[in-house]
């Protein structure tokens, strides 16, 4: 037979000689249909494990794990990935999946909040840091390792472990301004009249009711105090009627570049490797608000209901993949600050990969220059106040 008329699978369950003799048979005798079977089984298990259903959010981030995680772990391996972009509705399925016992991911990338919903529920693995994780190269465990906030439950063990830091913020179109005359601040993309043109927002409360109040002079470390209250949030809902008129909605992570590339706004909201990506991979010219940068964390999960074959293999790739060295390399390709302080420490010299003259630290949301701008997101208050505020802001978009 010519081999590409050959089928994998059917080779792959196909019971030869050898497997006979190993089962106790001859050649001449007879094997039970259960010892058969159990053959099957064992292969399937095996044929499962070869392979890892990955789920992450696509794009230029997905394509950084696959680099820096992925291709070096199946040549140290021999274990394939399966590339799933879902990230986006990851909570639901993985719930769903856990409801149905049909669990088909094996490991998920997931934002904190919901992580740690899913995690209380009990739908997700727990993680032993320390036992689970390696050590910083000095042998530093691994719970002291990451970066305070980025692991979940008492630091010890939890269900999901952060890989990288990342900023939603403002970005413009510098051709839109004059030279050096772009906006600097969250104060100047509220400024429809000295900044005109439209704005791309995220269609989620998240983050805009944030720039809202400091926009509206609310200091960083009293903008959840003050979200907080009905008051606060009439507040920012007030000021987002000042910029209503002029914002288009974005959904998914690729939008806001192309909204500025295809000159449907000047200013857009959206994740700082999109921006970093449009620029050094696209030519595009665009340039950062870094003020005002929302960052928060986000990492792995894995589904609390996988078989043990393929628990032990999401297991050992969430070991792999969290190392120093692996979030390392992943910063050569996207800007997104790696969850360890042993990583970071390593990022002084570090480039990006395909040109050795940008140097990433300029950046990586959680530099120092960037955090002293920065508004670290609450995941407490979203994940308290979160489903009322998804409510009051969708009645909000729904009004003129």
């Amino acid at each position: 037979m010519d081999t590409c008329d050959r089928n994998p699978k059917s080779e792959l369950f196909a019971v030869t000689r050898r497997d006979l003799l190993a089962l106790g048979a001859t050649t001449a005798g007879l094997v039970s249909l259960s010892a058969l079977g159990t053959l099957a089984e064992s292969r399937t298990a095996a044929a499962a494990a070869a392979t890892l259903n990955l789920t992450s959010w696509g794009g230029a981030y997905q394509m950084s794990q696959i680099n820096a995680y992925e291709k070096p772990y199946t040549k140290e391996t021999g274990i394939s990935f399966n590339n799933i972009e879902k990230a986006a509705n990851g909570p639901a399925l993985v719930t769903a999946q856990e409801q149905s016992g049909n669990v088909s991911w094996d490991i998920v990338d997931m934002l904190q909040s919901p992580a740690f919903r899913l995690y209380d529920q009990g739908l997700l693995q727990e993680i032993n840091f320390d036992k689970d994780l390696n050590p910083a190269p000095d042998g530093t465990p691994a719970s002291q390792d990451f970066v305070e906030g980025s692991l979940s439950g008492d630091g010890k063990t939890g269900g999901y472990v952060s890989t990288i830091s990342y900023s939603t913020l403002f970005a413009y179109d510098k051709s839109a301004f004059g030279s050096g005359a772009g906006p600097k601040t969250v104060k100047d993309v509220f400024d429809v009249k000295n900044f005109p043109g439209m704005r791309a927002l995220q269609k989620i409360p998240a983050g805009n009711l944030e720039w809202a109040l400091y926009a509206d002079g609310v200091e960083i470390p009293q903008i959840y105090d003050v979200l907080k209250t009905p008051e606060g949030v009439a507040r920012a809902f007030t000021k987002l009627d000042t910029l209503k008129p002029n914002a288009i909605w974005w959904s998914q992570g690729a939008q806001p570049p192309q909204m500025l590339a295809q000159k449907q706004a000047t200013i857009v909201s959206a994740y700082n490797g999109r921006i970093f990506n449009a620029i050094v991979a696209d030519g595009q010219p665009f340039d950062f608000i870094w003020d005002g940068g929302l960052y928060e964390w986000d990492g792995w999960v894995v589904p609390a209901s996988l078989s043990k074959d393929r628990l032990e293999q999401a297991m050992k790739f969430l070991r792999f993949s969290t190392t120093t060295k692996s979030l390392v390399d992943q910063a050569r390709y996207i800007a997104y600050s790696p969850a360890r302080k042993s990583s970071f420490q390593q990022m002084a010299n570090l480039t990006y990969f395909k040109d050795p003259k940008i140097h990433m630290m300029p950046y990586m949301p959680t530099s120092p220059e960037h955090l002293k701008v920065a508004i670290p997101k609450s995941v407490s208050f979203w994940s308290n106040y979160g489903p009322e505020l998804d409510q009051r802001f969708a009645a909000w978009l729904s009004t003129s």
